[in-house]
């Protein structure tokens, strides 16, 4: 086995089939996109070079900023809900009666489409006979918002089912960390006195440091193209309030017929995504990293 697998044509073998899928699935479209943006088209007829007038357009362009601006601000939210699925995963970490359980109702959204979620959770903000605002008229609030239908608080409103989406994944992935932290460690720590709280701010959240600089990655990279419960939710309304980049391309390429345009938005998408990627690795870069 030892002598098949130091030969380099054969090597070659093993991973060729993955490059051409990896080829012919992401890099052959984004290379794509990208030379789509430089053309004027609309999906069907004849391709017009124009050069860089749709990206030029697209930097000048308040809407696509307005939506890089949700996009920014999905993305901190969801980097700010990581500290409570950590504390969650600690505790089910704890050996607290009923964590298997609990686990099990947290993966629970995982199992569900989008599209699923988006109609369970447009339901809930039902500003007439939604659960949510029956909820508040029986604590005493007589004319509680229309929740998808204001422009000034429908973006915070579509936050709350995007995490709730993906709080089982990260609690999961937390956990799995925190259920290989050796207990010899922790053991000693509580013999030498440390609380419960200590324990998990000073030896399980230094030892789990690679697996959080992970899930922030993950957290925002997911953030700035996320797409399908917003669309299904609101389309990005009302009056674009809700708009992130990945739906204001949507829109521009499928339902204006705006292909080329469209193209230069999904590419530009890429590259702030990749900027935003390597300035997150850099700021969370750690040479001294414990190891156990």
């Amino acid at each position: 086995m030892n002598k098949v697998m130091s030969n380099k044509w054969i090597i070659a073998l093993y991973v060729l089939p993955a490059l051409l899928l990896i080829g012919v699935l992401i890099f052959i479209p984004l290379i794509l996109s990208g030379y789509y943006g430089l053309m004027e088209w609309n999906g069907i007829g004849e391709m017009e070079f124009i050069g860089l007038e749709n990206y030029i357009a697209a930097i000048q362009d308040l809407k696509f900023w307005d939506s890089a601006l949700h996009s920014a601000l999905l993305a901190i939210f969801s980097t700010l809900s990581l500290v409570v699925y950590l504390a969650i995963s600690m505790i089910l970490a704890s050996k607290i009666k009923g964590a298997d359980l609990l686990r099990k109702i947290y993966l629970i959204p995982m199992l569900l489409s989008s599209v699923a979620i988006a109609q369970l959770w447009i339901k809930v903000f039902n500003p007439a006979n939604g659960m949510l605002n029956r909820i508040l008229m029986a604590i005493g609030f007589e004319n509680p918002p229309a929740w998808l239908a204001n422009p000034d608080i429908v973006l915070y409103a579509i936050f709350i089912p995007i995490l709730w989406q993906y709080a089982g994944f990260y609690i999961l992935i937390y956990y799995a960390a925190l259920k290989n932290v050796p207990e010899t460690i922790i053991e000693a720590a509580r013999i030498d006195g440390a609380s419960p709280l200590q324990i998990a701010y000073r030896i399980k959240l230094p030892l789990i440091k690679g697996v959080v600089k992970v899930t922030v990655v993950l957290a925002i990279v997911g953030s700035l193209k996320y797409f399908d419960l917003i669309y299904v939710m609101t389309g990005g309304g009302p009056n674009g309030a809700s708009e992130v980049m990945a739906s204001y391309m949507y829109k521009l390429a499928f339902s204006t017929n705006d292909f080329g345009y469209g193209s230069a938005i999904g590419f530009l998408l890429l590259i702030i995504t990749l900027i935003v990627t390597v300035i997150v690795r850099k700021l969370t870069a750690d040479k001294d990293e414990i190891q156990y």
